[in-house]
């Protein structure tokens, strides 16, 4: 018999849905199609009423990085390879974050790698695993990062960087889904989703031989191109609110940015992006105890002002 209360009639159909859904196994894909309609009802990127502009855990809203939004909304569900491209600071990792903690693979872990801060000799072992004494200083068993990640992700960043002679290894990974640790005859199937970035044109790596090419189409079947923040209109205000309650929070400080200050912080460049704003904002909260104004700012970002930082 059907109620008559219109609202009960809805949350029980929605319910029927749900269970439909979840019988189907459609639930793990509309989940996060769901979770970003309801980010976007509450924070609608113009944050007119005064909310910072977050989705996905990233903060802006100019039309670059909607841009970027958009296609996190098509990629994320899937487990195809996702390459991140962009300047140094830009958040590729926040990106490669956001691709697994709103995926489907958001229960299993999230293991990552620079592939330009290990050496050579160790790269392998970090990612593929080892067996006790196939090296100096190796005294156990270790699985490594694929193995350790099975069901989950890898991000291996600055791959411009991994050696070629890791290449064809990685790129054996790709084609076959299995490693062969260090020292080992035997090979490891693993089931992982890989998420690269680099700020090396790859291309340009191909065409002088310094980057396979076939693992460059294996790991870019989707690009994410991340904008330079100078190029972001408007997001520096976001950012700027964003970080001085996250930062000022761990730092025990509460503190306002002045016109002024803002206005030279929208004007400089910041060729070192999000990561150098901050550094600017922690800097500029360490050193006051008052309100931040120009005097509180660097020195290269109160030149902005005189045209020297253009």
């Amino acid at each position: 018999m059907t109620s008559t209360d219109p609202a009960k009639d809805l949350v029980a159909r929605l319910e029927a849905l749900l269970a439909e859904a979840r019988a189907s196994g459609m639930l793990s894909r509309l989940r996060p199609i769901l979770e970003s309609a309801l980010r976007d009802d509450v924070d609608d990127g113009a944050s007119t009423d005064g909310k910072i502009p977050i989705q996905y855990g990233i903060v802006g809203a100019s039309p670059q990085i909607r841009q970027v939004y958009a296609l996190l909304e098509k990629i994320i569900p899937s487990d195809v390879a996702v390459l991140i491209q962009g300047e140094t600071g830009t958040g590729k990792e926040l990106i490669a974050r956001a691709l697994h903690q709103y995926g489907t693979r958001k229960e299993k872990p999230f293991l990552a790698e620079n592939c330009a801060a290990v050496s050579p000799d160790l790269l392998e072992s970090e990612l593929f695993g080892h067996k006790k004494g196939s090296f100096t200083g190796a005294i156990a068993d270790r699985p490594g990062h694929f193995a350790s990640a099975n069901g989950g992700t890898v991000f291996l960043d600055e791959i411009g960087d991994m050696p070629v002679s890791m290449q064809a290894k990685l790129l054996r990974v790709l084609q076959e889904g299995e490693v062969r640790p260090v020292g080992s005859n035997k090979v490891i199937h693993v089931d992982v989703r890989i998420v690269a970035a680099t700020n090396k044109d790859l291309r340009a790596m191909c065409r002088n031989g310094t980057f396979r090419e076939d693992l460059y189409f294996r790991l870019a079947v989707v690009t994410v191109q991340l904008p330079p923040l100078r190029e972001r209109k408007g997001d520096v205000a976001h950012l700027v609110r964003f970080l001085m309650e996250s930062v000022g929070r761990e730092m025990g400080r509460s503190a306002v940015v002045t016109p002024e200050a803002l206005a030279l912080l929208e004007r400089w460049r910041w060729p070192g992006n999000v990561r150098e704003l901050e550094n600017e904002i922690r800097r500029a909260l360490a050193l006051s105890s008052g309100p931040i104004g120009p005097g509180e700012l660097s020195e290269v970002v109160r030149n902005a002002a005189r045209g020297s930082g253009a």
